[in-house]
C-alpha cells in the first residue's frame, strides 16, 4: 500500500465516522426535497479510463430537472460531495487528483495529456479550487458547452498534467489545505 493510499483509507474512514450523521441527514433531507432517493449516482471516468459510479447527495428534482434551494445549499457548501468519501475508501477515488468527469472528456485525451488517466480521480485538485464557481462561470456564457470545451476543460487538463508531474504527499497536503481554507 502506497503512502497516498494509506492516507486515503485512514482519513476517509475517520471522516466517514465523524460525518456519517451529516451524510445520513443530508440524504434524508434530499430524499424529501427531491421526492426520490436522496443519493445521486453517475458514471464517471476513473483511473486508466475505467468508468465507476460516483456518489453524491442529490440536489436536482427528478421530475422538474431543476436544482432545489436545498440543492443550491448542498452545492455551495460542497456537502453534496460528502458521499465521495465512500468512493475514496473503496479505492475508486483519492482525496487529491483530477476531478472525475463524465464520459467524453478525460477518456478522449490523447498524447501526453493521457497521462492524467494514470491518476485516481480526486475529491479536490488545483483545477477544482480554481473553478470552484464553475457553474456561475458557465451560466454567464452565451454558449456554456463551447466555453467549457474550449476554455475550461483545456485549462483543467493543463493543471492536472502539472499535478501529474509534481505530485507527492506534500503537494497533496498543500492542495487539501487550500481546499479547506479556500485558497
Amino acid at each position: 500500500m502506497t503512502a497516498k493510499r494509506f492516507f486515503d483509507v485512514v482519513f476517509s474512514f475517520i471522516a466517514l465516522v465523524l460525518f456519517f450523521w451529516i451524510l445520513l441527514i443530508g440524504i434524508g433531507i434530499a430524499s424529501i426535497d427531491t421526492q426520490s432517493f436522496g443519493l445521486f449516482l453517475q458514471k464517471r471516468i476513473g483511473q486508466y479510463g475505467k468508468p465507476f459510479l460516483i456518489y453524491k447527495i442529490k440536489s436536482v428534482h427528478d421530475r422538474t430537472k431543476r436544482i432545489s434551494s436545498y440543492g443550491y445549499f448542498l452545492r455551495k457548501s460542497k456537502l453534496d460531495e460528502l458521499p465521495q468519501l465512500v468512493n475514496i475508501l473503496l479505492g475508486k477515488m483519492s482525496f487529491v487528483g483530477p476531478r472525475p468527469d463524465i464520459p467524453g472528456y478525460y477518456d478522449q485525451l490523447e498524447g501526453e495529456a493521457k497521462k492524467i488517466l494514470e491518476l485516481k480521480p480526486g475529491l479536490t485538485s488545483e483545477a477544482s479550487i480554481k473553478y470552484a464557481n464553475e457553474e456561475a462561470i458557465l451560466s454567464e456564457q452565451e454558449n456554456p458547452l463551447w466555453y467549457n470545451d474550449t476554455v475550461l476543460f483545456p485549462d483543467k487538463v493543463k493543471m492536472n498534467l502539472e499535478y501529474y508531474y509534481k505530485r507527492s504527499i506534500l503537494v497533496d497536503l498543500q492542495i487539501i489545505f487550500k481546499t479547506v481554507f479556500k485558497g
